[in-house]
């Protein structure tokens, strides 16, 4: 689990796949809430960071899929996907400590 930069990223969605491809995590601002987007143990997910889990990690709130494809193909930002939302979203990178 990072820490979100202060300064946005300024991507289009392409280099955001790439981003995401190099990097396998960023925090995604969409709606008023706070995702990241992370590859964690063989597995592509986006966790809320409003929600703690019993650990004290951010809560699971997309299904975990194994490719960067797939999971941007899931519809889990209140019915729609990363790619119906990209555009009102702001991406930080998260910075590990």
């Amino acid at each position: 689990m990072g820490v979100q930069a202060q300064e946005p990223l300024d991507l289009n969605f392409d280099e955001f796949c790439d981003y995401l491809r190099s990097q396998t995590r960023v925090f995604f601002e969409v709606g008023g809430n706070t995702y990241y987007l992370t590859h964690t143990d063989g597995y592509w997910r986006a966790q809320d960071c409003s929600k703690l889990n019993e650990k004290g990690h951010f809560s699971d709130c997309s299904e975990l899929v194994p490719t960067l494809n797939e999971f941007i193909g899931l519809a889990w930002v209140d019915g729609k996907t990363v790619k119906d939302v990209f555009d009102q979203a702001t991406l930080y990178a998260s910075i590990q400590e």
